[in-house]
């Protein structure tokens, strides 16, 4: 089931989803995969050397993103605040993957 729907079976939940919450999660879980994916592409260059902090913080997000989709996809008790602190880390994860991701762009699709 996709995110939406199995959350919305949660017994705390019934039925009363917070979407805005479930979006995060969502695409929390998708950059993770497209992190892991650049970062196994940027493993399979020929100048893999020169791809080392790339491929780290590729996967530091990847690590990042699929932890902070897993808290927020618990809704059995509470910790928002945790949630939000994750989130806020997320963010700053992502930002910094791409701005290395962008310095390789101009010569690998897969840093687009």
């Amino acid at each position: 089931m996709h995110a939406h729907e199995m959350i919305s079976t949660h017994p705390h939940v019934q039925g009363s989803t917070n979407d805005a919450l479930i979006r995060c999660i969502e695409e929390c879980y998708d950059c993770s995969q497209t992190c892991t994916s650049c970062a196994d592409a940027c493993l399979g260059e020929e100048m893999v050397a020169q791809m080392t902090q790339c491929i780290r913080t590729c996967l530091d997000c990847a690590d990042v993103c699929i932890t902070t989709g897993t808290l927020g996809t618990r809704r059995t008790g509470s910790n928002e605040q945790l949630i939000a602190r994750m989130l806020e880390v997320c963010e700053d994860a992502c930002r910094l993957c791409a701005e290395e991701c962008e310095m390789h762009a101009d010569k690998m699709e897969h840093c687009r």
